[in-house]
């Protein structure tokens, strides 16, 4: 175990030794590495970002029961009565014509406007608190209210926070598949940088195999190269992200107090984080294996005809 451990540890410091002599190339592989992630990566966080207020809107589900204006007392109190005989719910609050005309009033600054009307033209309603109902539950209770007697409208408030939610499942089937695009674009990438190395130390490669060098051995820097790169291109991608949306925020948080509200966005979870920098790597040695793989079967090919 411990030659085992020494062998890697050995491995291990001549591909830190090579980054560092070749600055200028390992530093150009790591900045595309860090760029083709952060496109991706970028997607996947406002989709995320986006989620999360999808998912916080669902889980206030509201529906709005709104009555005709021909509306009396009696018609009032028998929805009531209905309303509170549904156990599906979880609540209701009864809004008159008058406090809704006083609530506009206020918050809209149209006084004059409403006064010329002569009369409020605005309906009583109900404000129905749903929970956490399913897509069909709701669609039942919309057909089943909307059937009863001097209800003009049944309006669900969270129908846009639905299909933003059916978007995204979209938009992260979209993110996979340029994941996957670009993951193989890395290999691609790391495979012909492995490449360079291996044709500069042919000769080194060559005289280690005489001397009884097993490919494990000869293979173990460029894999530890792949992967050190890989993992360097994650972590400046991931700098890259969290400045942007630093950057983002400070924009965000203007543009929300203008409209009395809050909102950020959140960079990558520690989950995420580390899924990012553990994928990278493994782009990277998957790029390195394959290269390596290819030129050493390529020069015992050519060592064997000669």
């Amino acid at each position: 175990m411990i030659r085992w451990i020494s062998q890697h540890g050995h491995a291990f410091m001549r591909a830190l030794g090579q980054l560092v002599s070749t600055p200028v190339t390992s530093l150009l592989s790591i900045i595309v590495f860090s760029i083709v992630l952060s496109l991706p990566a970028g997607i996947f966080i406002l989709i995320e970002n986006l989620r999360e207020i999808s998912g916080q809107a669902t889980d206030t589900q509201q529906m709005t029961l709104v009555l005709d204006t021909a509306a009396r007392q009696a018609d009032i109190e028998q929805i009531n009565t209905r309303l509170e005989a549904l156990a599906t719910i979880e609540g209701f609050q009864f809004i008159s014509k008058e406090i809704a005309l006083q609530e506009l009033l206020q918050e809209s600054g149209m006084a004059e406007v409403m006064r010329n009307l002569g009369e409020n033209p605005l309906p009583d309603a109900f404000v129905i608190n749903l929970g956490s109902m399913s897509a069909s539950e709701i669609e039942q209770l919309q057909a089943m209210m909307q059937a009863w007697p001097n209800v003009a409208h049944v309006l669900v408030d969270t129908d846009w926070a639905r299909k933003l939610d059916a978007l995204l499942d979209v938009a992260r089937l979209i993110v996979i598949m340029l994941a996957s695009v670009f993951g193989t674009a890395l290999i691609i990438v790391m495979f012909n940088t492995i490449r360079l190395q291996i044709l500069t130390k042919r000769d080194e490669i060559e005289l280690s195999k005489l001397i009884g060098a097993t490919d494990s051995y000869i293979r173990r820097p460029f894999l530890y190269f792949g992967a050190i790169q890989g993992l360097a291109g994650a972590a400046l991608a991931w700098l890259l992200l969290y400045f942007a949306i630093t950057q983002l925020n400070e924009v965000l948080t203007e543009l929300a107090r203008l409209y009395a509200t809050t909102f950020s966005l959140n960079p990558l979870s520690l989950r995420d984080s580390l899924i990012l920098l553990l994928l990278s790597a493994t782009l990277g040695w998957i790029g390195a294996r394959w290269s390596v793989a290819r030129h050493l079967a390529q020069i015992d090919q050519e060592s064997t005809i000669s």
